[in-house]
């Protein structure tokens, strides 16, 4: 087996699993979900849960998957984003979970729709856990600047009209059953407007979101 660059510390390591090495799996593993909140947090946004902060192995793990084509990792990415889910919605229940959808121009940049394998991934992991889970798309993605070059103003203003809903009714169980719990997928929260945004809107068309589920959340920079 040749080395390969593991996707979380960026050294060539031989026997990497599924792109990342041991000392990179296990700080990962040691990784819980807990609650977050931008501050300020953005009108509509709902009650969020982060693997953890947007720093270390997570953060290159995410660039590797996002921006290097490193698409292997979705199934790990996947997998734990599975227990943020099982964090934030507690016990096992029947969900929809909505990823927040790629413009179609990042889309074919990423050869894909990112959060959308993420999420596969996640409902196969979540189902094989004993949980009924199945993947949504009640959203489109309208054309939009990339987030990354905005600062907050400019990606609150971008995030207002980036959302539509797709050509479907309100959100219902199978037969008689309740309806599911809806949980809103992202990879990244920064200021929560993404979310704000999308939760809107779907809670507009009666898909109003229990949680949000990413796997990373920056933390604010003090100035001193």
């Amino acid at each position: 087996m040749l080395p390969a660059d593991c996707a979380g510390c960026r050294e060539r390591r031989p026997g990497l699993r599924h792109g990342v090495c041991p000392t990179c799996v296990a700080a990962l593993g040691d990784l819980r979900p807990r609650a977050v909140r931008p501050t300020p947090a953005p009108p509509g946004l709902p009650s969020c849960v982060a693997l953890g902060p947007y720093a270390g192995p997570l953060r290159e793990a995410l660039l590797a998957y996002k921006e290097h084509g490193r698409h292997g990792l979705a199934r790990p990415l996947g997998a734990l984003l599975a227990e943020v889910v099982a964090e934030g919605v507690g016990a096992p229940r029947p969900l929809a979970l909505v990823p927040v959808p790629d413009t179609a121009a990042a889309a074919r940049s990423r050869y894909g729709d990112h959060l959308d394998r993420l999420a596969r991934h996640c409902a196969s992991r979540l189902n094989r856990g004993g949980w009924v889970a199945r993947v949504c798309r009640p959203l489109r993605a309208l054309p939009r600047p990339d987030s990354v070059t905005l600062d907050s103003a400019g990606r609150a203003a971008a995030a207002e009209a980036a959302f539509r809903p797709r050509s479907t009714g309100p959100l219902r169980g199978r037969s008689t059953a309740a309806p599911p719990v809806v949980v809103l997928l992202d990879d990244i929260v920064t200021t929560g407007v993404t979310l704000a945004a999308a939760s809107r809107v779907l809670t507009a068309t009666g898909w109003a979101p229990r949680v949000a589920a990413v796997l990373a959340a920056t933390e604010k920079r003090h100035q001193l």
